[in-house]
């Protein structure tokens, strides 16, 4: 299993290099006609995707970061937290001729 894991990476690897090395021309990209930059489309491509990437790992890792301050937060509050003496009387509702129908009788029909 390890070595067709490598084989379809190296198959892959191969196809893409032969797509970067088709696409080599040179592009122009301009910001709000400020600045004008050239350079390799698959170089454009790649910067593209490194970005997205940072960005995406970033986004995860504010998540990640904020969720563990909560735990925190809730374990801490936890600890502290004084525990109320338990009582031994039955739940509400639990009892023998309790609810909705089971009212006392009244006197005067």
């Amino acid at each position: 299993m390890s070595i067709l894991r490598w084989i379809v990476i190296a198959v892959v690897f191969v196809v893409l290099l032969f797509v970067a090395l088709q696409n080599a021309q040179t592009v122009t990209l301009q910001v709000f006609n400020l600045y004008s930059w050239q350079a390799p489309l698959v170089f454009v491509i790649l910067i593209a995707f490194a970005t997205g990437v940072t960005l995406g790992l970033l986004a995860g890792a504010i998540k990640i970061v904020r969720l563990k301050r909560q735990v925190n937060r809730l374990r801490r509050e936890q600890r502290n937290a004084v525990v109320a003496p338990t009582t031994h009387a039955p739940a509400p509702g639990t009892g023998p001729a309790s609810g909705p129908g089971f009212e006392p009788p009244t006197t005067g029909f």
